[in-house]
């Protein structure tokens, strides 16, 4: 089994009992038992302003280009998000954006080129009858088509999220868990064959 494969987990949500942030840490839990390495990151601890051009002429802000260096150092992401009016959070939309435009310095790769080819796969939670589907299906246009990331097919939404949880945050429903494990596997034999190819 490759252990080298370098996996980002991040949530779309970071309040405090987030079902998203549950989701992300049974899905970095499978990939960890995977042989996958692992890193989790809080996007609220970015502390990232509204993205706002003007700022740049302050500098650019620490937080995103940690971000940009976190996804230079990754072959893949876990991404869970929740729906907010049919769209992924402001937070991770924010987040991307600034990491988006950073330039190439110091040695570290522009935000643009260390986004490029990162494999990445979708979960969502959601306390309603859906999952977050809208989210995951703007959020994959999102990831494929303005920051050339490799999405790949499989995508699970978590139904009920509010009753899918139980002790540890461990999900209490063997369907759910196989779905999420779909959507790991599927990074996982992804970015491994392509680290072999390269």
């Amino acid at each position: 089994m490759l252990t080298d494969v370098r996996v980002l987990v991040i949530s779309g949500s970071s309040r405090e009992g987030s079902f998203n942030r549950q989701l992300a840490a049974v899905a970095a839990g499978l990939a960890a038992q995977a042989g996958a390495m692992v890193t989790t990151v809080d996007l609220r601890s970015l502390e990232l302003p509204i993205y706002d051009e003007d700022l740049l002429s302050q500098g650019a802000p620490e937080g995103a280009r940690r971000l940009v260096r976190l996804f230079a150092e990754h072959d893949a992401l876990l991404l869970a998000t929740p729906e907010y009016n049919g769209f992924p959070t402001p937070l991770l939309i924010n987040a991307l954006d600034w990491a988006s435009v950073m330039p190439a310095a110091d040695g570290q790769l522009s935000g643009s080129a260390a986004f490029g080819g990162t494999v990445a796969g979708l979960l969502s939670a959601s306390p309603g009858a859906f999952g977050g589907l809208r989210s995951l299906l703007a959020t994959r246009q999102f990831l494929q088509m303005n920051l050339g990331m490799l999405v790949v097919p499989e995508q699970f939404g978590l139904v009920r999220a509010d009753q899918a949880f139980g002790a540890a945050s461990a999900l209490v429903d063997a369907a759910s868990l196989a779905g999420v494990a779909r959507v790991v596997d599927a990074v996982l034999r992804t970015a491994r064959a392509l680290k072999a190819a390269r």
